[in-house]
């Protein structure tokens, strides 16, 4: 056996594992992407969804602060009166 064909028997093989193992990497990264993207979509709508709580939270607590706050100047324009 020549060193030629001893280089082919082994190159050979070692170059077509490095073809499918680049190939299977890039599927996977593209499959990894899609995936990301799809849970950062699904964690962005549950953060929206949130935002969205604690605004009507604050909104509802200014108007019930707002109500006593009307409740006690009421009382105190009653007893300033008398």
């Amino acid at each position: 056996m020549t060193n030629t064909q001893l280089y082919l028997a082994i190159g050979l093989p070692i170059l077509f594992n490095f073809g499918i193992l680049l190939t299977f990497f890039v599927l996977l990264n593209g499959n990894m992407n899609a995936r990301f993207d799809g849970a950062r979509a699904e964690f962005n709508d549950r953060f929206n969804a949130l935002n969205q709580r604690f605004d009507d939270m604050r909104d509802l607590w200014r108007a019930e602060l707002r109500r006593v706050e009307e409740v006690l100047d009421a009382r105190l324009k009653h007893l300033e009166e008398r």
